[in-house]
């Protein structure tokens, strides 16, 4: 069974900054691309940052120079530094992985449960 867990949200004034953690556990084999996704109330999913096995990283416009996504491959891990908050940016935040469990399996898209990142003064 794989798991991704999301930590590290909160409430942040504007022009404040926020790291986010997500961890996968379980039976991992191999782990592709790793990404963020947020949704504000009313709004749909949308990709915030996405990285790939090869550490090629790709942003959403509207947080191109504020976030910046990394990973760690040997803790399973993938994090997001979100510096300069709005109150756009408001939403939950999702992490994603495509992830393998074993060689014998194609790779499977498993999400997070959600942290809430409040921007406000």
């Amino acid at each position: 069974q794989v798991q991704l867990v999301e930590s590290g949200g909160g409430l942040v004034q504007p022009g404040g900054s926020l790291r986010l953690s997500c961890r996968a556990s379980g039976t991992i084999f191999s782990i592709n691309a790793m990404a963020w996704y947020r949704q504000a109330p009313g709004k749909e999913r949308e990709l915030v940052a996405r990285i790939t096995s090869g550490d090629s990283t790709h942003y959403a416009d509207s947080v191109k120079g504020r976030f910046a996504i990394s990973r760690d491959n040997a803790k399973n891990m993938v994090y997001l530094q979100m510096n300069s908050l709005k109150p756009e940016d408001t939403a939950v935040y999702y992490c994603n992985a495509g992830i393998r469990p074993s060689r014998d399996y194609v790779p499977y898209i498993y999400w997070g449960q959600g942290t809430q990142v409040t921007v406000s003064s």
